[in-house]
């Protein structure tokens, strides 16, 4: 299968920035994804990532790490961090940019180790796809925590992308599937790569599929727009 995200990434790291990745997804037409914003630093990142990474413990896994930018921050703070990604290129990038180690695998294939802290930024969760696979994404979340450890997850509610009426509720299409699902496809220098599932979540229906699967979930802080950080433990 095309690495369409990591083709991209390897571009910009080797200095040929000449176009973003194109998306097309199921909820609007056309949009994109700028190659410099997946080399931001500290500095530029939305204040949920930066509260993420402060509130970091132990040992990390940076799930969907792409190009690095978290695990190189934590790394330089002096936690021992792994960055996993399906997308070779990714991997690759993270290796060029100095991340010690690195895992480039699907999160639901690794099995490897435990750790204190699960990453799941630019909304992680999302790698779950469908909502039905949520439960089993969080048990398989679950089996990688040490005891004590932490999932910190940012996600967006995206019920404004569907219209509003004059009482103030929205338009939501009654097709049986939950209006998060997403589906998208990437375009990069004329190559498409294969259609894949996204999931968006309001946070009480994180909650609920958290209380199901032995999970405290506790609201962080909540962004500008419809977006949020939540930490997930372990039922005690």
């Amino acid at each position: 299968m095309e690495d369409i995200f990591g083709k991209a990434l390897l571009d910009y790291q080797a200095g040929k920035y000449s176009e973003d990745i194109k998306t097309y997804s199921s909820l609007d037409e056309e949009d994109c994804i700028p190659l410099p914003y997946l080399f931001r630093d500290y500095k530029t990142m939305p204040y949920l990532e930066q509260k993420a990474l402060e509130l970091c413990k132990g040992k990390v896994l940076d799930i969907g790490s792409g190009a690095g930018n978290h695990s190189i921050h934590l790394q330089n703070k002096g936690f021992d961090v792994t960055a996993l990604d399906a997308s070779p290129g990714a991997i690759e990038v993270c290796k060029i940019r100095g991340v010690d180690c690195t895992v480039q695998s699907t999160i639901l294939d690794y099995t490897g180790a435990q750790f204190d802290t699960l990453l799941l930024l630019m909304n992680g969760i999302g790698l779950a796809g469908k909502l039905q696979s949520l439960g089993s994404f969080l048990k398989h979340l679950s089996a990688l925590l040490r005891p004590n450890g932490q999932i910190l997850l940012d996600s967006s509610d995206i019920i404004y992308m569907f219209e509003q009426d004059d009482d103030g509720g929205y338009w939501i299409p009654d097709n049986g599937v939950y209006y998060g699902e997403v589906t998208f496809t990437m375009e990069y220098k004329g190559a498409k790569g294969r259609p894949f599932p996204w999931l968006y979540l309001d946070f009480n229906t994180l909650q609920n599929a958290c209380l199901a699967n032995n999970l405290q979930c506790e609201l962080v802080s909540e962004g500008n727009h419809y977006d949020y950080l939540a930490k997930l433990l372990p039922q005690q």
